[in-house]
Formats: structure tokens, C-alpha cells, sequence
């Protein structure tokens, strides 16, 4: 198969980062009062989630030392359903490869399964938190405000997701998911949320969000009682800066998928899949006929979540799989097509031959093709030369190279963008 040369592009996102995130993390803390809602020397949990959350290291230590400055006695845990296999070292795993550690943050980080109930919702759902966290004098969260990768709504992944799902554990992730078939996720996070919030242990939240370039924009200490109020707020904030893929393709190419890059290993609002296997579901979303997925990120730790929105992958991708934790994560969250093995061939030529003629048209010399590292990096991409005019409709993309559609001595892709960084 002769493949089309390809054009290196850019998008243009605002850049909205924050220029000293210590700095406005004690600015947040300082005006936020959450000091005064306990008593001296109290034991503050502070609640971490397990997303490749940029800057979360230096946040989450901005959290502690502002605790420790008030005189107060922090602990770090993880607010975590199923990641990390579902296991207390696991999950302590997790924080530790994002340099979350009790050395690095100069207080205790105390990872374990056992939950107490919090009671029942209005629809019967029993609610439940960490007991480290509940037996503590009080909880803070921090976490990032962003649209989800299974549903569409006015609250879907933040601080009330983590108050929900997170403080629950395995045992509330497990039930709470299994209510949400029938219910749906949204009204589960904003029910549980509420038995969680009833139980008066937390003190409130940081919430961060993101720009289009996964910069840290913007900070903000959410008190409880507006935390239900901020989160839709921030989440339609942060949906306005959503960076997406420019154009339509017959393929997306992806070179890494990974559970540090989305709970589903891949933005599905980005692809344009359902975690359920439904192609090209949400709308004002660009089309792709078929997701080819090249490897797994190195900060998945083997985690293969996400693979079963591939049309086709590679053998080196399948071998790598740590099936346990993947497992565990997809079926803990009731989706067990995203993890269902698509088909694979040893080489990236072999995988995009075989998959391109099934996208409808026989002339294969006019598939298009559209290339990206993963779907939290959109700033470059790359784009076959038959979609220049698509390219070129758009002011907010630069061209700024045409590359050879190469692949090496074993068939497999090199890479168009390491050559046009290089010049950055």
C-alpha cells in the first residue's frame, strides 16, 4: 500500500497557565477558612486522586504545608476505586509514580481498603468512606474538575466524583457502578455526594482544571456547601477549553493509550467512542471511521484499558498487558467491552494495511489519516496531504511541515513530530 505524505501541524490554544502554582495554591488555602472549621492539631485527611493530574505533586505538597502551617496534623490518602488493582500497596503505587510520597511530602500517606458505612440514599444506595479519612477530624479533596469518559452531564469527573467513588473505595466503586446501569452515573455522583456530604466530615476541596495544553489554569478552593454549585460551574468552564482533533479521518492514529492519560485510556470526547464499543457517539466531536493504537504509555503501568476501542492494535501492545488490574478497573466500572482484545499484527504497516480498506472506500490512495501522540496532546498533529483543504479552512492551525509517511527497517512507524519539536 502507498501511503499519502503527511502535514505536521499546530494548533493554537490559549495558554491560561497558572505562573507559580505553589504560590496561588496558599492564596486558595489562605482565603478558603477550612482552618477554622476544626480545632487546633486536628488530624486533616487530605483525599488524592490517580489521574496524570500536571503539576500534582507540587499541589498536593502546597495542601500539606498549608495543613502543617495552621498547626494542624495532615495525612495523605488515596481517594481511589479500583486503580492500583484494587489493592492498599497498589494504590500507594499509583500516588508514588506521580512523586507523591511521604518523603516528598513531608507527612504520612496512609493507603488501605476498609470502609464505614455512611447509610443509605433516598434510592437505597449504601454510601461509604475510608475509614482512615472518617475516623480523622476532617477531609479535604483535591482533585481535577473535567468532563468524563462514560456519560454527558452537569457534574461529571471533579471533587464530587471523588467524594462519591473515591472516598467509597473498592467496595463503594464496585456498587455504586452497578447502580448507575440503571440510574446513571451522574445522578449516582450527585446522590452519593450528598450522603457523603451529610456525614459533615469534609471541609471542602481544591479543584483544579486544566487548558487545552493540560496546564494548570486555574485553582480554587471550593468550600462544601458550594461544592455541588462550583463543580458544574468549573466543569462548563473547563469543557469551553476542551482542545478536540481539527478535522474528520477515515483513521486515527494513536501511539499510546494509557490510565494516566484517561480513565479510559483514551479521551473518548476526543476519539469520538463510547467506552461500550458505539462508534462516533458524541456530537460536535470530529468522525473516525477506525482507532489504530500503537502501544501502551509508560505510566500506565501495563494497564491495557481502553483497548477495546481499537479497531486494531499491535502484538507488542497485547504482549505488554498486565491483565489483572485491567480487569479489575474495567469491570469494577461495569465495562468490560473496553477491554476486549481487538485484532493485531506484529508490525504498524501490517496493522494500517489490513484496517484500511474497511473504511468504505476502494481507492485506497484517498483514506485519510490523521496522527497524534495521544488525546491529551493535540498542540501538534499530524494529517495526511489530502486533508489540506480541511486544514487550511482552519486560522487556528499552523502548518509547519510535510514529512515522508516513513516506516523503519521492522515496519513500523517513525515518528513525524520528533524532527519539528527538535526546532522548537
Amino acid at each position: 500500500m502507498k501511503f499519502p505524505r503527511l502535514l505536521v501541524v499546530r494548533q493554537k490554544f490559549p495558554d491560561r497557565r497558572i505562573p507559580d502554582v505553589p504560590a496561588a495554591v496558599q492564596k486558595q488555602l489562605a482565603a478558603s477558612g477550612f482552618a477554622v472549621r476544626v480545632k487546633p492539631g486536628a488530624r486533616i485527611a487530605i483525599g488524592v486522586g490517580s489521574r496524570g493530574i500536571h503539576n500534582i505533586a507540587a499541589i498536593v505538597h502546597g495542601v500539606v504545608r498549608y495543613w502543617q502551617e495552621q498547626g494542624m496534623q495532615p495525612f495523605l490518602f488515596p481517594a481511589m476505586g479500583s486503580h492500583g488493582a484494587a489493592s492498599a500497596q497498589g494504590q500507594a503505587d499509583v500516588l508514588a509514580h506521580y512523586g507523591i510520597t511521604p518523603a516528598s511530602m513531608g507527612c504520612p500517606l496512609v493507603s488501605q481498603l476498609e470502609v464505614v458505612s455512611l447509610g443509605k440514599t433516598a434510592d437505597g444506595i449504601e454510601a461509604f468512606m475510608d475509614r482512615e479519612a472518617y475516623e480523622s477530624d476532617g477531609v479535604m479533596l483535591v482533585g481535577r474538575v473535567k468532563w468524563h469518559t462514560d456519560f454527558a452531564g452537569k457534574i461529571e469527573s471533579g471533587l464530587f466524583k471523588m467524594m462519591a467513588i473515591g472516598l467509597g473505595k473498592f467496595a463503594g466503586a464496585q456498587r455504586y457502578h452497578s447502580y448507575a446501569y440503571r440510574l446513571g452515573l451522574e445522578h449516582i455522583i450527585r446522590t452519593v455526594g450528598r450522603q457523603v456530604l451529610g456525614s459533615g466530615k469534609i471541609l471542602g476541596g481544591l479543584a483544579i482544571l486544566e487548558d487545552a495544553c493540560h496546564n494548570t489554569a486555574r485553582l480554587e478552593a471550593v468550600p462544601v456547601e458550594d461544592m455541588e454549585r462550583r463543580e458544574e460551574e468549573n466543569l462548563a468552564l473547563v469543557k469551553s477549553w476542551m482542545a478536540r482533533v481539527p478535522v474528520d479521518a477515515d483513521i486515527l492514529i494513536l501511539d499510546e493509550i494509557g490510565k494516566n492519560i484517561s480513565g479510559a485510556g483514551m479521551d473518548t470526547k476526543v476519539v469520538n467512542r463510547s467506552v461500550t464499543g458505539q462508534y462516533n457517539p458524541w456530537p460536535d466531536t470530529p468522525r473516525f471511521e477506525r482507532l489504530f493504537v500503537r502501544d501502551l504509555s509508560e505510566l500506565t503501568y501495563n494497564s491495557g484499558v481502553g483497548l477495546g476501542l481499537a479497531d486494531v492494535v499491535t502484538n507488542r501492545l497485547v504482549d505488554r498487558i498486565d491483565w489483572e488490574p485491567t480487569w479489575i478497573n474495567s469491570l469494577t466500572a461495569n465495562t468490560p467491552a473496553a477491554i476486549r482484545t481487538p485484532i493485531h499484527f506484529p508490525t504498524d504497516r501490517e496493522c494500517l494495511e489490513r484496517i484500511s480498506p474497511t473504511v468504505g472506500k476502494v481507492d485506497l490512495a484517498e483514506v485519510t489519516f490523521c496522527w497524534i501522540r495521544n488525546t491529551m496532546e493535540l498542540g501538534r498533529l499530524a494529517v495526511s496531504e489530502n486533508l489540506r483543504p480541511a486544514v487550511e479552512r482552519k486560522p487556528e492551525i499552523e502548518i509547519e511541515a510535510t514529512v515522508d509517511f516513513e516506516f523503519d527497517g521492522s515496519g513500523n512507524l517513525a515518528s513525524p513530530f520528533q524532527t519539528v519539536a527538535a526546532v522548537d
